[in-house]
């Protein structure tokens, strides 16, 4: 992963493969022990200053999803509702596909309404191990 910052605030955590979070500053040392915290299981929730910087709705979609509790899960329509957004899902998913702060703004817990899993920037297998790491299943490493 490769966390970006601004202003001593978190602007993007992106997954780039395998290996070690970028370190290059401070936050970037605060973020890398709370990522790695939370993929052994030892962390539930992220006190990292964020900087979210999309349109309105989406920062919208992105703050709501903040919370949503560790080890539940949202489906679009009902996320959409949440927003006031009557038929919203797509735009939700289209929101959530741009994401630029991965598991800290938790996009990996939105589903669709029949329960299935769809959709994940950093690949479907991952937004499936974020989910199983919060099911309670032991930690990813």
């Amino acid at each position: 992963m490769v966390a970006e910052t601004y202003g001593g605030r978190l602007t993007s955590l992106k997954f780039v493969g395998e290996g070690q979070i970028g370190i290059g500053c401070a936050l970037g040392e605060r973020v890398a022990e709370q990522i790695g915290a939370y993929l052994v299981g030892d962390r539930q929730e992220f006190d990292v200053p964020l900087r979210l910087m999309g349109t309105p709705f989406q920062v919208r979609v992105w703050k709501a999803l903040q919370d949503v509790p560790f080890g539940a899960t949202v489906c679009y329509s009902d996320l959409a509702e949440r927003l006031g957004v009557k038929n919203g899902q797509r735009a939700v998913g289209m929101a959530n596909r741009v994401n630029p702060v991965a598991v800290i703004v938790p996009c990996h817990r939105v589903i669709q309404a029949d329960g299935q899993l769809c959709g994940y920037a950093g690949g479907l297998w991952r937004k499936q191990q974020l989910l199983g790491l919060e099911s309670g299943q032991r930690g990813l490493f």
